[in-house]
């Protein structure tokens, strides 16, 4: 099976093609650009250079979220719009189970997914790897929106080593260390970011029944929601008054 993954949850961009579990091509950029401009022509140049048209794809998959509001929607609408017109199927995943993935090999650790979701919180799971080099991932509690301080307070009763990654590690690294010590390990910055390759890793343990409309997941309502809400709150005390 050829997969196409796609993420744009974050500041990167990236998508990938896996064939089997065999990594054919990643594309990464962090530049800032907008995903709007950017995600399209390197889906294009990455199919182009592996000799590959989208007909060529068995399954497209994609970061569903949590993440920034407008690069999931960027990311679940590229997908929808690649499975549409090449009639294949999609699969959204979960950016933080994504992010776990690629520290699957990684023996007998906690994996800490974090990303920043500002307002003094992190997104995170947790998961915990295998201790037989099978690359199993065992998720421990739904994704969540947390202060980084519960978050510690939970992982100090924690026996295993803790391996941080994501977009968030190191705003999480020094707090985090004062609750679990030595015991943490902040995942090296070749592949501490999101990206591509972990969705790819994360589509592959689906079933065809699991396919589904890849739509954005949200944990908390986007600021322009939380905007609005005050604002109808603060007109329906005056009109009590």
């Amino acid at each position: 099976m050829k997969i196409l993954a796609i993420d744009s949850s974050a500041k990167a961009a990236s998508c990938a093609i896996a064939e089997g579990r065999s990594q054919v091509a990643l594309y990464f950029q962090k530049t800032g650009l907008t995903h709007s401009r950017t995600l399209l022509p390197m889906i294009e140049a990455m199919l182009l250079n592996c000799e590959m048209t989208i007909g060529d794809i068995d399954l497209i998959a994609v970061s569903r979220g949590p993440g920034s509001f407008t690069g999931i929607r960027i990311g679940c609408a590229t997908a929808k719009g690649l499975k549409w017109g090449a009639n294949i199927p999609g699969c959204g995943v979960s950016t933080l189970e994504a992010m776990a993935w690629q520290a699957s090999h990684i023996e007998d650790h906690i994996v800490c997914s974090v990303m920043d979701a500002r307002r003094s919180q992190v997104y995170n799971a947790l998961f915990c790897t295998s201790s037989d080099k099978s690359g199993k991932l065992i998720r421990l509690c739904p994704d969540r929106a947390v202060s980084i301080e519960a978050l510690g307070n939970e992982l100090k009763n924690v026996e295993k080593s803790v391996f941080l990654i994501g977009d968030g590690a190191e705003l999480c690294y020094n707090i985090l260390s004062g609750f679990v010590g030595d015991r943490l390990v902040l995942a090296p910055e070749s592949f501490r970011h999101q990206n591509a390759w972990g969705v790819a890793l994360a589509a592959m343990g689906r079933d065809k029944g699991e396919y589904d409309e890849p739509e954005p997941v949200y944990l908390r309502p986007s600021q322009a929601e939380r905007e609005r809400a005050e604002r109808e709150k603060r007109e329906k005390g005056s009109a009590d008054n």
